[in-house]
């Protein structure tokens, strides 16, 4: 192949190959008696698997590294694994449409925080009336988060607990009281008498489940670290102490 027809056979361009070239990340191939280089097979599955490793986020120092450990595995084997590689990006795509088409089937899926999976929006709705409260709001905003960033199995646990929680007997109007009391702690100190009130109310909220077995509360914790310090201080302190009140109680 030429240098033309090997980019275009993998979808890049002539400049990108020479690029990789230069890098090292891509061999030279033999060149012909008229000067010409001679890719073959080989050349266009490394380049494939450069495209591909690029487009996962990969930067070329990784993709270096990701080439160099690949380095004396015949063609079948990288050939395999380039077709484990695109099995696994169709199945993240099918994912992605689904998560797309029942967005768009739902209500509430652009919400201003979305968009968000059915599942959150439903919950979002659920505690619809009270949008009004700034708490309200920020924990919007955090579940938003934590749905983004969670697996899919563990969103839908993580989303089911939430909506079990809130849907429960009661479960709406202790919503309501939390947010108030949290609300109310905007312009307290940390030791603020309602502090305490507003964690043992928060922890009436929080189901057991939702914390890993392993959950750590200290200041390794950078997840609760950065969540803290967008409370202020006596909001701050009572989810502390709430998360202390449903760890220990299942101890």
């Amino acid at each position: 192949m030429r240098i033309g027809e090997l980019a275009t056979a993998v979808g890049v361009t002539t400049r990108a190959v020479r690029h990789y070239h230069h890098l090292g990340l891509l061999p030279e191939p033999e060149r012909l008696g008229n000067g010409y280089r001679d890719y073959t097979l080989r050349h266009a599955v490394v380049l494939a698997r450069i495209r591909r490793l690029t487009e996962l986020g990969l930067g070329l120092a990784e993709v270096r590294d990701v080439l160099a450990d690949e380095a004396g595995k015949d063609l079948a084997e990288v050939l395999a694994e380039l077709d484990a590689d695109l099995a696994r990006q169709e199945a993240a795509i099918r994912e992605r449409r689904e998560r797309l088409r029942a967005l768009r089937e739902s209500e509430g899926g652009t919400a201003a925080e979305g968009p968000v999976s059915p599942e959150l929006a439903a919950l979002f709705r659920s505690t619809a009336g009270l949008s009004d409260s700034p708490m309200a709001a920020k924990d919007r905003e955090i579940l938003a988060l934590i749905e983004t960033s969670a697996p899919p199995e563990e969103r839908q646990r993580l989303m089911g607990l939430m909506s079990g929680a809130v849907g429960a007997p009661g479960g709406r109007k202790r919503a309501a009281t939390v947010y108030r009391l949290l609300d109310e702690l905007a312009d307290a100190g940390p030791d603020d008498p309602q502090v305490e009130e507003a964690a043992r109310a928060l922890a009436e909220c929080v189901p057991a489940e939702l914390l890993p077995e392993d959950v750590v509360l200290d200041g390794s914790n950078s997840f609760l670290t950065a969540l803290y310090a967008d409370f202020a201080p006596a909001q701050a302190e009572a989810f502390r102490r709430a998360l202390r009140i449903v760890t220990e109680g299942r101890g």
